[in-house]
């Protein structure tokens, strides 16, 4: 049976989702604004948040702006617009806005406090070694990340993958059948490869008797 065959046999059935997920995709990325914008549910705000991180990018890469000098010019055009909206106010039916409006609410400062705490309580947890899988995985990662830190820009890196979380979520949630499909399938050739080496050649390597040791 072809690949094609099996995929289209496999599309019928019930199959395997990515990491054994049971909830859906948008559940899994919060379900609020930033599973909206990761998902491209709302295409207008979507797509603003990526020009905006990508007119960051070339100011900063390709036209090498300063961030000093970059907030600087920013806050004074900020200040000049309120300036000028308080002035204008009487000419105009819209008010400006409240400080109300535009200060952070005491829950979203608890909701991203709590989220530095989680970082740092997963953090420690792993430095702990109690899960040695997940401590050598994650030296692994931060290694890796180092190494390609050497040849791109913090700032680069940081487009990068905001690019790739702007991306392939909703890439993923397009083509969720084919990609769970390939993933189980992949999952499934490596564990028969694995059982392949495993047979021919880790079973095969001699081993030494194993000595009781004395205790006096």
């Amino acid at each position: 049976m072809s690949r094609y065959s099996a995929y289209s046999d496999h599309q019928g059935q019930s199959h395997g989702r990515l990491f054994g997920r049971e909830r859906s995709l948008h559940d899994i990325l919060g379900g609020g604004k930033v599973a909206d914008i990761l998902l491209w549910k709302n295409n207008k705000l979507s797509a603003a948040v990526l020009a905006g991180f990508t007119i960051i990018w070339l100011l900063f890469e390709v036209a090498e702006y300063h961030f000093v000098t970059l907030l600087c010019h920013l806050l004074i055009i900020t200040m000049l617009i309120i300036f000028i909206w308080f002035k204008a106010a009487g000419l105009t039916e819209r008010s400006p806005p409240s400080i109300q409006e535009i200060r952070l609410s005491e829950s979203t400062c608890r909701h991203l406090l709590a989220k530095v705490n989680w970082f740092l309580f997963k953090f420690y947890e792993i430095s702990s070694g109690k899960d040695l899988t997940h401590f050598f995985l994650a030296v692994a990662c931060l290694w890796l990340l180092s190494v390609v830190g050497t040849y791109f820009s913090s700032l680069s890196l940081s487009y990068i993958v905001f690019l790739g979380i702007q991306t392939l979520p909703v890439l993923y949630e397009r083509y969720e059948k084919e990609v769970d499909y390939l993933a189980t399938r992949g999952n499934q050739d490596v564990k028969k490869w694995y059982r392949k080496f495993d047979s021919n050649v880790l079973t095969k390597i001699p081993r030494g008797p194993v000595k009781e040791r004395k205790f006096k």
